[in-house]
């Protein structure tokens, strides 16, 4: 049992009965602080309910008559009332939190799109540019130093290639050309050719998501397959996207080596950032996100979110 419960199961009673002997704003606001300290503790509605059940089964035995029974339920569904009153302000409070956040992971993809064109187009005018200069300093040269400059140019092209490929990463064209399932797999391709990592990516093609679960869900693998190279150490990874009855499910797991999901969660670094975006992710589009994992037995995501409509 929580310590801050079973503290409350004394304090609850006793505060309602002070309430019920001598209603006011004092005695009511002992309730609020009961109801903002379980909220501080993280209890649940159903902690509340729970408390206020067994609190009412004490007290109405000793009403003494029908009038007295029905006074004493109605002030004590006031006194209720304002016990929850935290929670709906935790509640309008995350809300708010939410929309402020999904306004600022839109504002996020917006510039995520204009660096990327940034390094797609202008930059590739640039080694364009490159290109044809060295064209023309090569006509001048000796057949020497026109396999030098060759090399050089060969350079160039890896350039081009590592350009492209982190353009397409930070805001792949081909996830608002194509979808979502095309554009995983150009990533678990990427991420393949990168990092030696296996990654099967399964999934239907048929039929386009809403624009901002499409983009959140890519987010997601993204981050789960950059923890599976770069903490897990995995060699293999599948990615498995499905539609459920009002809901899109996305399974992601790996061979790695695993953690402990409450210890990596509650300490800072890199690791715990990760998983807490991909956590706020989700809590954005009012999905879940269950981590299963265990050290030495690699890793498991279970993220479902709904789907309007």
């Amino acid at each position: 049992m929580k310590p801050l419960l079973h503290q409350l199961e004394s304090e609850y009673p006793s505060a309602l009965k002070d309430y019920l002997a001598n209603p006011g704003e004092a005695a009511l606001t002992r309730a609020y602080e009961l109801g903002r300290a379980a909220v501080a503790q993280e209890l649940g509605l159903l902690d509340m309910a729970t408390l206020h059940h067994e609190a009412l089964a004490r007290i109405l035995p000793g009403a003494s008559t029908p009038e007295e029974t029905a006074r004493v339920l109605k002030e004590a569904k006031n006194f209720f009332a304002e016990s929850l009153t935290p929670f709906e302000m935790a509640y309008r409070g995350f809300h708010d939190a939410t929309s402020a956040l999904r306004g600022l992971n839109d504002k996020l993809e917006e510039e995520a799109k204009r660096i990327a064109h940034a390094i797609h187009d202008e930059a590739g005018q640039f080694l364009a540019c490159v290109h044809i200069a060295l064209e023309e300093i090569a006509r001048e040269l000796p057949l020497k130093s026109r396999k030098q400059i060759e090399e050089v140019r060969g350079l160039l092209d890896k350039v081009e290639g590592q350009l492209r490929r982190l353009s397409h990463e930070l805001r792949p064209t081909i996830l608002d050309d194509l979808g979502l399932l095309p554009a995983l797999e150009f990533l678990a391709n990427g991420v393949s050719k990168r990092a030696g990592l296996q990654i099967d990516v399964k999934g239907r093609r048929d039929g386009r998501l809403p624009a901002g679960i499409e983009t959140a869900l890519y987010r997601v693998v993204q981050e789960a397959l950059n923890n599976a190279t770069k903490h897990a150490q995995a060699k293999r990874a599948s990615v498995h996207v499905e539609r459920q009855t009002g809901a899109i499910r996305c399974l992601i797991t790996d061979d790695g080596v695993g953690f402990d999901v409450s210890a990596t969660m509650a300490r800072k670094g890199q690791a715990s950032l990760g998983l807490l975006g991909i956590r706020e992710r989700i809590a954005v589009l009012g999905g879940t996100l269950e981590i299963h994992s265990q050290p030495g037995r690699g890793t498991e995501m279970v993220i479902t979110v709904p789907l309007e409509g």
